[in-house]
């Protein structure tokens, strides 16, 4: 009955998506980072629903109604997509419940945000630390910002503002003109759009680069439900330095922390103990980890200065050996996490595909054996054969050598002859 049901709303799903707008988890049942997500996935549905937020939020077995996951064109476990008339945007960030539910309400929300006065474009600019701006009035130039932006709102804010709101700082050479805001800085592309595509591979490009091109991601791994001191501390450090410390380190180094090592362990290939700071190098995948004891903002700042000067040493990279232990390692992984989510289907997958193999393999090896034991057997018999032969030629000539001291035997037949005559 239950599965009936599911099938009946997955088939509703279908028909009436196109009215609403859907935050869907497209799950596997034997997929270990699902069964990690489903706790994150239950609490932002009550969060979605307590703020009576118009998303509404599902997860669908993308192995049983794999038709519709195909038609959204899910090719991996846990796909996150926000579903929005004819659009679908794939969720890339941390499965976090907050930057979950951030995304949807960016995404779900209006493409182009307006910020009608200077007080909203401060508040703005203190909760986003990336976003756009178009300045002007109806133009070419905005019809492509908007259909650049309806591609890439899942990386960050769209906005659009009169040139009185702006602050006094921007310099605006012409008009309209889009701008890129970030840490109270701003950059202009004053040039010409020759198409769309090149409205979208500007934004995009300068978006990236804005994030992380060029500098290193310094996090604190911790356990947001552990509220012992040393999960509270190193948070705090961490926020300390990147706001105590931005002027000399805001050109190199991004400030973060992040709820659980799941995805810091898949990254690095290995395994982290919480809480503890990560460094990463977005560029070459090189990493660096921690080479002291992080008690107060100082030891922190050191580290960092360490990581500068090159006394602590890089590890990882996307040398060809990286490359190789990072297919292995997510072969390992995968076949694990099905192991671990449910065992009897791994032996069935695993067990099924060897079994068939080493009946191929034996049935091959005993066919190999049996054809060697006959083919021996004939030569023996041949041979036993060619050696009886002389044997039975020297008893035929031996009563030729012998006729007058052995008698000739007379058969059945000769006797009954003699005694017709």
């Amino acid at each position: 009955m239950q599965r009936f049901v599911f099938s009946f709303l997955c088939f509703r799903f279908k028909d009436n998506r196109k009215d609403d707008i859907w935050l869907v988890d497209f799950y596997a049942p034997w997929c270990g980072h699902c069964k990690k997500l489903e706790p994150i996935w239950n609490e932002v549905g009550l969060e979605m629903k307590s703020i009576g937020s118009p998303v509404k939020v599902g997860k669908m077995d993308a192995t049983s109604y794999s038709s519709i996951a195909s038609e959204f064109g899910v090719r991996g476990y846990p796909t996150i997509k926000l579903l929005k008339g004819d659009l679908a945007y794939n969720y890339r960030g941390p499965r976090t419940k907050d930057d979950i539910i951030e995304f949807a309400h960016r995404v779900s929300g209006a493409l182009i945000r307006p910020l009608p006065s200077q007080q909203m474009f401060e508040h703005v600019q203190k909760r986003h630390r990336v976003f756009f701006v178009y300045i002007g009035g109806e133009s070419p130039l905005k019809e492509k910002y908007i259909d650049a932006a309806s591609e890439l709102i899942v990386y960050t804010y769209f906005f659009s503002a009169s040139e009185e709101v702006v602050p006094e700082y921007v310099t605006l050479k012409e008009m309209p003109a889009v701008l890129v805001f970030k840490d109270e800085t701003y950059f202009i592309y004053d040039g010409k759009f020759q198409s769309c595509n090149s409205c979208k591979t500007w934004l995009l490009n300068l978006d990236m680069s804005f994030l992380i091109s060029g500098k290193l991601v310094a996090i604190a791994v911790i356990d947001e439900k552990n509220t012992s001191i040393e999960h509270t501390r190193l948070k705090s450090i961490i926020q300390e330095v990147a706001r105590d410390y931005r002027d000399q380190f805001h050109r190199d180094f991004q400030f973060g922390h992040m709820d659980g090592n799941d995805y810091i362990n898949t990254l690095l290939m290995d395994e982290l103990k919480v809480p503890t700071v990560v460094v990463l190098n977005t560029s070459n995948q090189q990493y660096f980890l921690l080479d002291r004891q992080i008690k107060n903002a100082e030891d922190m700042v050191q580290f960092i200065n360490n990581i500068l000067d090159g006394t602590v040493e890089a590890q990882g990279g996307d040398s060809i050996l990286q490359r190789l232990k990072r297919i292995v390692f997510d072969a390992k992984s995968t076949i694990v996490s099905i192991f671990k989510s449910s065992p009897l289907m791994g032996c069935f997958l695993f067990g099924l595909p060897l079994g068939v193999v080493s009946i191929m393999c034996y049935g091959i090896y005993t066919a190999d054996t049996d054809g060697g034991y006959i083919e021996e057997r004939y030569e023996v018999s041949k041979s036993e054969i060619e050696s009886q032969e002389p044997t039975e030629e020297s008893k035929e000539q031996e009563p030729r050598s012998g006729d007058a001291l052995v008698p000739t035997v007379q058969g059945p037949k000769d006797v009954l002859e003699k005694k017709k005559d």
